[in-house]
């Protein structure tokens, strides 16, 4: 007899599902693809008249190392780039700060300038390549950075395709990359949002995010609540800003993870897209249906790789892959197998996207739109993962807010208690991972990781101080003394940040300046 299985988020999965199981209003809750609650997915169509986007993440070292990559992944196929930035980067401090040290260049790429931006897209056509950067507090900085560089090419803002993170409430929650407190950094983000409708129109202002929930440990049912929630919490802040929902609505988008657990996967996205509809169609009155598509990207499970037979991740990737796209994400980052390890090789970031190829044209998945549709088991774990995300949120804002409920610690406890209970099935043998803890081997083949030159900080701090040495050092300060006013005020803070960097202000003098107004944010904070 075999053992019963719970599912991630802590339902039974039974043996065997049959009509019984089905939700009696099954075909409310489906409605047709395209049609509102988009349970089937977002678009008629979906992949039948074109594939999702494939979008490799990508990122390392300097400038010019990381524009050699995207060059390499267009010529290979890539539809999209996804930009990592180092981690000084994603803290708003430029590559020759002494907090900086040891950092630069380690997990993604250093930008510290206009400079940076430039050579980091250098040939390539930023009106025909969709670009998702991987920012989240100074995602505004890198967003008009861009925007920059493609007007010094002639490429107006109303072509510019593509996201940035930008997404500040999961950082309180799971992933720690804050600079300020939630209060001025829901400002930023409302003040992004109103940016981008006047000055750069398709381009998606934030990418509300699952994945890094769900890779701290996060069940799904977890992951779509906590991440709704945090959506819930954008929405409020941008029509308390003045804006109206239909105005910015449009433009959000989300992020999640692709795990092994394929069945349950597909059944978190339909539900996703289900609650996201109702939330803004009966809790926020939108009116336009764009404004209640859950559009998102997905990205397969950096935490279920391991560094022990890192090929076999080659297969794990190819199976949370193929959850994504029967889940009906618009877009897809496969990981390579060696990122457990190390940032991925070359050939490793060409297999990982040879995989997204292959279910794209050697399989039938793109010739009919949601093939899971009236599953007994799909529609039943679709159910089960609604009522069990909805009664989540319930719990968020029971305490208020999002905001509320993450000063209260109750996200960041869940996650912690989910993360415990798969460490401890993990470790006792329960939760079986294939060459950790069985079917393992005694050695290991050598592998051979791409290293980061350990110089780049150094050339870094070179070309920083070349660059402050040789702008107009009043230019640079009138522009970040305007910032500073704004900031202190409530106009909106990007067009004066356009400006001071333009100038060639640095992002940590622009972080630093919003520093000085608005403060930094620490965990024992109250807000």
């Amino acid at each position: 007899m075999s053992e019963r299985r719970s599912s991630e988020s802590g339902f039974p999965i039974k043996g065997v599902y049959t009509a019984a199981d089905l939700p009696g209003d099954l075909e409310t809750r489906l409605g047709g693809p395209g049609e509102y609650p988009y349970t089937r997915g977002v678009y008629p169509t979906m992949y039948t008249s074109r594939p999702w986007t494939m979008r490799q993440y990508a990122g390392f070292g300097t400038a010019t190392e990381s524009n050699a990559r995207y060059h390499q992944l267009l010529r290979a196929g890539t539809m999209g780039l996804s930009v990592a930035f180092d981690l000084p980067t994603q803290m708003g401090y430029d590559s020759d700060d002494p907090i900086a040290h040891g950092e630069v260049g380690k997990v993604g790429v250093a930008i510290d300038s206009i400079e940076d931006m430039r050579m980091l897209f250098d040939g390539i056509p930023l009106d025909k390549v969709s670009t998702s950067m991987t920012i989240n507090a100074p995602g505004s900085v890198l967003l008009l950075l861009y925007q920059l560089v493609a007007e010094e090419n002639g490429v107006a803002g109303g072509a510019l395709n593509g996201t940035i993170q930008n997404d500040i409430l999961k950082e309180y929650i799971a992933r720690g990359t804050y600079i300020f407190p939630p209060k001025p950094s829901l400002r930023l983000v409302a003040d992004t949002f109103a940016y981008c409708r006047a000055e750069v129109p398709k381009w998606n202002t934030i990418s509300i995010s699952g994945y890094h929930m769900a890779e701290a440990g996060a069940s799904p049912a977890q992951e779509i609540a906590f991440t709704l929630a945090n959506g819930v919490e954008y929405v409020r802040a941008a029509l308390a800003a003045g804006l109206a929902v239909d105005d910015f609505a449009p433009r959000l988008s989300f992020f999640f993870v692709a795990r092994t657990t394929l069945l349950e996967e597909v059944a978190k996205f339909r539900a996703a897209r289900r609650i996201w509809a109702r939330l803004m169609r009966d809790d926020f009155g939108a009116k336009d249906p764009k404004s209640m598509m859950l559009r998102f990207h997905t990205q397969t499970a950096g935490v279920q790789l391991t560094a022990q037979q890192p090929e076999v991740n080659l297969v794990r990737v190819a199976v949370q892959g193929l959850g994504a796209v029967l889940g009906g994400t618009q877009s897809l980052h496969t990981n390579s197998f060696d990122e457990a390890i190390a940032l991925p090789t070359e050939k490793a970031a060409r297999l990982a996207l040879r995989t997204q190829q292959v279910l794209a044209y050697e399989t039938d998945l793109t010739a009919t739109v949601d093939p899971f549709a009236g599953s007994y088991v799909v529609e039943a774990m679709t159910a089960e993962i609604e009522a069990a995300a909805n009664e989540l949120m319930d719990r968020v804002f029971d305490h208020g807010s999002a905001v509320d409920a993450i000063e209260a610690g109750f996200q960041k406890r869940e996650i912690e208690q989910s993360a415990y209970r798969i460490a401890q099935e993990i470790d006792s043998g329960e939760r079986v991972v294939v060459g950790l803890n069985r079917f393992t081997i005694d050695t290991d083949e050598p592998y051979e990781p791409l290293r980061v030159d350990p110089t780049i900080e150094a050339a870094q701090a070179e070309r920083l101080a070349k660059l402050r040495a040789d702008r107009d050092h009043g230019t640079v300060e009138r522009a970040l003394a305007e910032l500073r006013a704004a900031a202190e005020g409530s106009a909106n803070v990007l067009y004066p940040m356009k400006e001071a960097l333009r100038a060639r202000a640095t992002v940590g003098e622009v972080c630093g300046t919003l520093r000085q107004v608005w403060g930094t944010y620490r965990p024992s904070d109250r807000f």
